[in-house]
């Protein structure tokens, strides 16, 4: 029988989590209840005790009592829940994961879901989720469903979205995996933004014909984050990481940063890199109003309502191709670095908004001067969604990793 793995705190969730437990069992699984609570002993016995998960974050249960530092508790139990989930999913004891709480219970249990990998089923009721749930969710598929009251007792309404939950967490785990194909093909990662589509989707029919499977990442700073923790973790053979815009952001204060430390785990890894500076003609900010005052004088774009392009300088573009080739002269593998020369995104081409070649020539420039002996530089007389230019990134992938 399939069983999920129930994350919760039970000192002052009991009733909540017993509701849950029995939705699940109505659904023909079973469950495995995980206490994170500290402050009561709990109502039923679960199957993992608080003392176990303290311990298991190097903890014990009566100092975290007596100290009674919410804080503390918080931090020592999410790493306990974490080691003890990860050892379950390992031995095959569980197949899925769901918790509920509000601040405190959310935070345990997602940290302990981030430990386990993507595909595997998780999911969490919560008062947070909604607004900006990326602290939340890292880099894995941790599904979130608004608790829409608090999980405050059991009512008309919160009956219904934890039964809502239960049929969910199950419906999944008994979807199990899907089967891998005998003849798995090895991942390639590619980068995209609306502003580069043609030039991936170009690029992938290439890459797929020559016998690769590509995972496409929206450069929306989770993205870039994803694709370089599937990286470090060994599952991607070539990089084709066409659309670098993340930097921008980081550079600027834009809302899609990736994190300082983006463009540099296919580098340490050591496998075939092919980069290009796609959309880095833009910095990424919500509606209008949200635009830092810093920047009034500044050419915008508005791509939506709720999204607002700003286009770089050549003093921004100078230091992001400089901040490129550094990250590119550390690579350990294979790296050729791409250059379309008449334009960066499908905006940055002559009669769009953000065509100005003074900061492209700044960008391209800055590379040029900074890669090392490591790094080839292939320079294009086209644009970057150009399907020469895209063939070609492609192509020289296949070979770097051949």
């Amino acid at each position: 029988m399939k069983t999920v793995a129930i994350i919760g705190t039970l000192d002052t969730k009991g009733a909540e989590f017993a509701f849950l437990r029995q939705a699940i069992a109505a659904e023909g699984v079973a469950t495995l209840m995980i206490d994170t609570g500290v402050l009561a002993a709990p109502p039923f016995v679960p199957e993992v005790s608080a003392a176990d998960v303290a311990a298991a974050g190097g903890a014990e249960l009566a100092a975290l009592v007596a100290a009674n530092d919410r804080g503390a508790a918080v931090t020592a139990m999410a790493r306990g829940a974490g080691v003890i989930l990860s050892r379950l999913v390992a031995e095959g004891r569980v197949h899925g994961a769901i918790g509920m709480g509000g601040g405190g219970g959310t935070s345990i249990a997602a940290a302990a879901m981030r430990t386990l990998p993507v595909g595997f089923p998780k999911l969490i009721v919560s008062t947070l989720a909604a607004g900006d749930t990326a602290p939340i969710v890292g880099v894995k598929d941790i599904t979130l469903m608004p608790s829409i009251v608090d999980i405050s007792g059991i009512n008309r309404l919160s009956a219904q979205i934890i039964t809502n939950a239960a049929g969910a967490i199950a419906g999944m785990v008994k979807a199990g995996p899907v089967a891998a194909s005998r003849e798995a093909r090895p991942l390639v990662a590619a980068t995209m933004f609306g502003v580069t589509t043609p030039c991936v989707t170009t690029a992938r029919a290439v890459l797929e014909a020559a016998g690769y499977e590509v995972l496409v990442f929206h450069a929306t700073g989770t993205g870039g984050r994803t694709m370089e923790e599937l990286v470090r973790a060994g599952f991607i053979t070539g990089v084709l990481d066409i659309t670098t815009t993340e930097l921008a952001d980081e550079l600027a204060g834009g809302v899609l940063s990736a994190g300082p430390d983006r463009l540099e785990a296919a580098g340490a890894a050591g496998i075939p890199q092919v980069v290009s500076v796609g959309a880095l003609d833009m910095v990424n900010f919500g509606a209008r109003d949200t635009v830092p005052a810093r920047y009034s004088g500044r050419l915008f774009y508005e791509h939506n309502a709720l999204v607002t392009l700003m286009r770089t300088t050549p003093e921004e573009n100078a230091r992001l191709g400089a901040i490129i080739a550094e990250k590119l002269s550390r690579a350990t593998g294979p790296t050729v670095l791409m250059i379309p020369e008449r334009g960066v995104s499908g905006i940055d081409v002559a009669g769009k908004p953000f065509h100005d070649p003074a900061a492209d020539s700044a960008l391209f420039t800055a590379l040029r001067g900074g890669v090392g002996p490591n790094v080839e530089v292939v320079t294009f007389d086209t644009d970057i969604n150009d399907p020469a230019f895209a063939t070609a990134a492609a192509e020289r992938l296949v070979e770097l990793m051949r």
